[in-house]
């Protein structure tokens, strides 16, 4: 059981033992007490860029193949 104080109110909490405090999120949302709770220990991370990128061999590969497939539709009339 953990023990919160609420407005100097201490009050009993069964934990459901969710996990959504323990993920990296800046909010989540508490079951136990039934409320949405600002993450005072939120880390953001790094964004990394993933999928195509200019100059990538498959990147290159794959736009002139849908770029083919383009050009043969416009021939046939299919927009």
């Amino acid at each position: 059981m953990n023990f919160l104080i609420n407005g100097g109110f201490e009050y009993t909490m069964n934990c459901y033992n969710c996990g959504n405090c323990k993920e990296n999120h800046p909010t989540y949302y508490c079951l136990a007490r039934n409320e949405v709770v600002i993450n005072q220990h939120y880390r953001p991370e790094e964004k990394s860029r993933t999928g195509w990128k200019k100059g990538n061999k498959e990147y290159e590969v794959h736009r002139r193949k849908s770029r083919k497939e383009i050009e043969v539709q416009n021939e046939k009339g299919v927009y």
